[in-house]
C-alpha cells in the first residue's frame, strides 16, 4: 500500500449478488481499468502522504479512502487524525486499516492496539468497517510468512478479526494479495464468507485470480499511483452500494 516509515513499503458484510457479479476485464485506459470506470474510485494513504489535500482529492474523483492507523502494538500514523477528519470534512468515505505484523504478538493484541488508535466503527454511512492489512513480510525476505505454519496464520487472522468484531461490530476487511494468502494461509477458505475482500494486484486490466474462497472483490488495489494520494482503488459496487456497505447493509 502508500509508503509509510523505512525500510517498509505498505503498500466487508458481503455486499449484494449484484455487486458480485460486476468484473473487471480489458485494457488500462489511462490508468483506470477500461471496464471499471464506472465504479467509485478512491485510494488508500498512510503518513508518507502527510497532509492530503482533500477537497483536490475529492474534485479529482475520490469517494472513500483508506487510512493507514497503526501497525503491530509499537506504531501509530502520527497524520491519521488529521487526515482521517480532513477526508470526512471534504464528503469523502473513510475507514482506518491495520498492517498486519503476526510474528511480534497475537492477533487479539494488535486488534486492540487498533481500535484503540482509529479502528473504530460507526453506522453512519461515512465510515468504512476497520481493515487488515495482512502481506509478506516487509521487514525479513527470508520469512515471508512470518515464520507461522498455515495453521498458525488462519488462527492468528482469526483471532484479530474475533477481536475486532468484538469491539466494533464489523469483520474487518482483509487486504491482500492472491499470492500471499494462497502462500501463507494454505488456501484457507475460512474468512470468505463473512469478510470483505480488498484485493492488491497492480498495473492489470483486471483483478485476475482472487485468493482461495473469495468469488469477487469488494475493494481492488490496481496501482500504487496515479490521480488520487497514495495507491488508487476501486469499489465493486455503484455509489449507492458503497454507502450501505459503509452503514453495516
Amino acid at each position: 500500500m502508500a509508503r509509510d516509515r523505512k525500510p517498509f513499503r505498505r503498500r466487508t458484510c458481503v455486499i449484494a449478488a449484484s455487486v458480485a457479479a460486476l468484473t473487471t476485464g480489458g485494457a488500462l485506459l489511462a490508468e483506470l481499468p477500461a471496464s471499471a470506470a464506472g465504479l467509485p474510485k478512491g485510494h488508500d494513504v498512510s503518513s508518507h502522504q502527510k497532509n492530503v489535500n482533500w477537497s483536490r482529492a475529492k474534485a479529482k474523483g475520490a469517494r472513500f479512502v483508506y487510512i493507514k492507523a497503526t501497525e503491530s502494538t509499537t506504531y501509530r500514523n502520527p497524520y491519521f487524525g488529521k487526515q482521517y477528519s480532513g477526508a470526512r470534512n471534504a464528503g469523502i468515505i473513510r475507514g482506518a486499516y491495520h498492517f498486519a505484523l503476526p510474528n511480534k504478538s497475537s492477533g487479539k493484541s494488535q486488534a486492540a492496539y487498533f481500535v484503540r488508535n482509529g479502528g473504530r466503527w460507526s453506522a453512519d454511512g461515512w465510515t468504512l468497517p476497520p481493515a487488515l492489512d495482512i502481506e509478506y513480510n516487509p521487514y525479513d525476505k527470508k520469512h515471508k510468512c512470518y515464520g507461522l505454519s498455515h495453521a498458525s496464520m488462519v488462527g492468528w487472522i482469526r483471532s484479530f478479526s474475533n477481536e475486532v468484531y468484538r469491539r466494533t461490530g464489523r469483520h474487518p476487511v482483509i487486504y491482500t494479495t492472491t499470492h500471499w494468502w494462497n502462500t501463507c494461509t494454505g488456501k484457507s477458505r475460512a474468512f470468505a464468507s463473512n469478510h470483505a475482500l480488498w484485493l492488491a494486484r497492480h498495473n492489470s486490466a483486471s483483478a485476475g485470480a482472487l485468493p482461495a474462497g473469495w468469488s469477487f472483490w469488494t475493494f481492488w488495489q490496481y496501482d500504487n499511483s496515479g490521480s488520487l494520494p497514495g495507491d488508487q482503488n476501486l469499489f465493486n459496487g455503484s455509489s449507492t452500494q458503497l454507502k450501505r456497505f459503509a452503514r453495516g447493509r
